[in-house]
């Protein structure tokens, strides 16, 4: 049981970390972006990835790990987003904006079908599941976006 818990923590806090990175990207291309209804989704979306932090650390504090909450993303995300903040000054339009948050989104997907190939009790699993819808979702709307602006 303790290494059934050990490996939920692991697999979580992978999660939590692309979500930090997912949150912190779509505030940061939000902010760029001149297209204002795209602007607003993407700041919703960086808030519903916080809140999708949020339900993974109650996850891991109702299970008594005790160091729960991450503050900070991955170096490859942090890396990303300079990348995407130099397309931006040099000159990049909410098409360019647009790619990278694919990009990240593509992470973000992958994080989740690495997650759910795991051993998870199965209340974890379906909220994985159901995150991971949305993400899908989410990025087929970017794609989308991207796609109508070439």
């Amino acid at each position: 049981m303790a290494e059934l818990l050990k490996d939920t923590e692991s697999v979580l806090k992978d999660v939590i970390t692309s979500l930090i990175d997912s949150q912190e990207g779509f505030k940061d291309i939000g902010e760029k972006l001149k297209d204002e209804t795209l602007k607003r989704y993407f700041l919703a979306e960086s808030l519903k990835r916080a809140s999708f932090k949020g339900e993974l650390e109650d996850v891991l504090i109702k299970e008594g790990v005790h160091d729960a909450y991450k503050e900070t993303g991955s170096v490859a995300g942090a890396l990303h987003r300079t990348w995407g903040d130099l397309k931006a000054k040099l000159g990049g339009d909410d098409h360019t904006l647009l790619e990278t948050a694919e990009q990240g989104e593509d992470v973000a997907k992958k994080a989740y079908a690495d997650a759910l190939k795991h051993n998870l009790p199965l209340p974890v699993h379906q909220l994985l599941s159901t995150q991971a819808a949305h993400v899908q979702t989410s990025h087929d709307y970017v794609k989308a976006a991207r796609d109508s602006r070439k």
